[in-house]
């Protein structure tokens, strides 16, 4: 016998609860049924052999009058340890969303960690480090650097160790109050750590002993750094974001493999802290998924700092030689040459999912080329009671994308509601100085789905803010639907770019038209400002507009 706790939606009074175990006085399987209008829940126990729990929500919805927004499971003869209404594989910003929605619908839910420690990649060896240590260099840059003749800096000391040992205090600080703390009381949740491998599809083998087993599974495994199958980058030694942020001892030199943002992020940083820092990128250009003019922009402001960068070099060997790191490279003319790394080689060449191992394949879990778990709007795999989010599945890689994603997931598998997540109006951030950001389309991928659009640049130095910080590094790029004059896209590149990004998602996701972005006001000397100006450059010149003007 099963054990269904629903809650129900719609009951107006103790005659409808009456009523709705009514519906089951003849139906077979049904052994016992309590349903309370106070409480708005229902408890059946049934047979599984004779009637489905899917069966029975559908008898209480019939006719539309009340709605299943929850349900949970476990055998009617009490409790089982070793039974869940949820297991979490994972233990990070996807997992911990999931858990967090879970415990609100009382579901019974197992979290398995294993890995990084609890919290994943962002609060351990992410976001939450990166950001702490770019701002701490960008205040040590500006001690050492004015944009002002009238004032002239005096430097900065910089104790790295501290600065590690401080960034390292953070991240257990956050991880507590963010993570652990959080899901302290919750009464539904168990967390274990250990790895976990499907045995079946709805049951999980921690650590070749321990079985668990449970009627909904979501993967949130995460992903980890990508490092290339190079000759001789093993025997040599290299560092990751899973590393670095933990070297207390600050490296006199460094080679960043890859161009990406988290490549980007780090150089930038570490330049400005003074370790002297070369990009060897295997592609044309630092951030290749973007558009050219972001590349060249933000790689100019790269090299002015004094980072040396080399794209289209490809690594196909490491040496290692009296302490120094020799690097062979094919060079972009099809000649080979040496570089010499007397520091260390940070690998930034992009991510791998956590999928290998987990038995995915065996309970037949779709991945894709790349290794992902390939699920829908609805955060569902393959199978229809395994679910996937975060960096493991398939979506945009973000914290912010992983933490919705963990809900969703919880209410498709749970609740009759038909959660879809749309990520049209997807903003981003490249955390250099100057800020790269976007949300939408660019004019590359416009064309490419065939919409009509067309596009304008506003230079920085068309914005009075930016005139009086004197600081014009940047743009901020509109691509708009001409036919209906809705934003398509934005990109921008700006200091604190970041935050000017947000109102231009909500005015995709809210289908605001470029037009009303030109009328709206804005706070004169403000970042902000910009959006307007870039919006008023459809139709207007805005070199003949005075301060102020519309």
């Amino acid at each position: 016998m099963q054990q269904l706790e629903l809650t129900i939606e719609g009951m107006t009074c103790s005659g409808c609860a009456r009523g709705i175990e009514a519906r089951f006085a003849d139906k077979a399987g049904i052994k016992e049924v309590q349903v309370s209008y106070e409480q708005g829940k229902g408890r059946v126990i049934y047979d599984p052999a004779r009637i489905s729990a899917d069966e029975i929500v559908a008898i209480v919805e019939q006719g539309g009058h009340y709605r299943v927004v929850a349900r949970s499971e476990r055998p009617a003869d009490g409790p089982d340890e070793q039974s869940f209404d949820l297991i979490i594989i994972g233990g990070g910003s996807a997992a911990f969303s999931a858990a967090i929605r879970a415990e609100e619908l009382g579901l019974r839910t197992l979290m398995i960690n294993d890995g990084l420690p609890i919290g994943g990649t962002c609060v351990n060896v992410g976001c939450v480090p990166s950001k702490h240590l770019i701002r701490a260099a960008e205040t040590a840059w500006h001690a050492r650097h004015s944009r002002f003749p009238a004032i002239r800096p005096r430097g900065a000391e910089t104790d790295y160790g501290r600065l590690i040992r401080d960034e390292l205090a953070l991240v257990a600080e956050m991880r507590q109050k963010k993570y652990l703390d959080v899901v302290s009381d919750f009464r539904h949740l168990t967390i274990v750590q250990g790895r976990a491998v499907f045995e079946d599809a709805h049951t999980v083998v921690v650590d070749g002993a321990q079985r668990y087993r449970a009627l909904k599974v979501l993967v949130a495994t995460g992903a980890r750094p990508n490092v290339p199958a190079i000759e001789g980058l093993e025997a040599v030694g290299y560092h990751t974001n899973r590393t670095l942020f933990a070297l207390e001892e600050q490296p006199s030199s460094m080679t960043v493999m890859g161009a990406g943002y988290v490549g980007l992020e780090i150089a930038q940083a570490w330049n400005r802290l003074g370790t002297r820092v070369r990009i060897i990128e295997f592609t044309d250009r630092v951030l290749r998924s973007q558009t050219p003019d972001l590349s060249a922009e933000i790689a100019g402001q790269l090299e002015a700092e004094g980072i040396e960068i080399l794209p289209n070099f490809r690594a196909f060997l490491f040496e290692k030689k009296d302490g120094i790191t020799r690097i062979h490279c094919k060079c972009p003319d099809g000649s080979t040459t040496v570089l010499e790394e007397p520091g260390i080689v940070l690998v930034a060449t992009g991510i791998r999912p956590n999928t290998d191992g987990l038995g995915l394949e065996q309970v037949g879990v779709r991945l894709d080329a790349r290794g992902h778990v390939q699920v829908d709007d609805r955060m569902r795999t393959s199978v229809p009671h395994i679910f996937a989010a975060g960096d493991v599945a398939n979506t945009p890689a973000y914290v912010y994308t992983a933490a919705l994603e963990g809900k969703v997931a919880v209410e498709n598998a749970f609740t009759s509601t038909d959660s879809r997540i749309d990520y049209r109006a997807l903003p981003w951030v490249v955390f250099t100085d100057p800020q790269v950001a976007g949300v939408g389309l660019d004019e590359a991928q416009a064309a490419q789905q065939g919409l009509p659009h067309e596009v304008r640049t506003l230079p920085l130095s068309e914005v009075p803010r930016s005139i009086a910080a004197r600081d014009t590094r940047g743009f901020i790029k509109l691509i708009r639907n001409p036919e209906n004059d809705l934003l398509l896209g934005a990109r921008i590149v700006a200091a604190e770019g970041g935050e000017l990004v947000q109102a231009l998602a909500m005015a995709i996701r809210h289908d605001i038209p470029v037009s009303e972005l030109a009328s709206s006001l804005y706070p004169y000397l403000t970042l902000s400002e910009g959006i307007k100006l870039a919006a008023l450059t459809f139709h207007k010149d805005v070199h003949k507009l005075s301060c102020c003007a519309g």
